[in-house]
């Protein structure tokens, strides 16, 4: 299973980080499923790749943290692919969703940390 982590500190109120995540994941092709004041997951919608390579976004916010100045946020991106090339699908949503997490106008990239 491939597994893809990042975590970031962000410059926006924790009440408006929600929507607009929501917003920015479905820009980048997700369903989103689920989500609660915290926690986020969304599914990329089949029929461009194979079902073992459909990739799932887990964003948890750090709701303990938060202050008015910033909200610290981790996205996990996995699928079933074996991640047996370094340039594999799931690398890539991960790479295309971390860059536009990093490049949103509606918040201010403090801190990101790929793990």
């Amino acid at each position: 299973m491939a597994r893809y982590t990042c975590s970031f500190i962000l410059s926006v109120p924790i009440d408006q980080l929600q929507p607009l995540l929501i917003e920015l994941l479905q820009d980048c092709s997700l369903d989103v499923q689920y989500y609660t004041a915290d926690y986020i997951m969304a599914r990329e919608i089949p029929g461009n790749v194979s079902f073992s390579k459909l990739v799932t976004v887990e964003a948890l916010v750090d709701k303990s943290t938060a202050t008015e100045a910033e909200t610290r946020m981790s996205i996990v991106i996995k699928n079933e692919e074996l991640p047996l090339q370094r340039d594999n699908h799931c690398r890539q949503m991960f790479d295309y969703v971390k860059q536009a997490i990093e490049d949103c106008r509606h918040w201010h990239l403090i801190e990101s940390l790929a793990g």
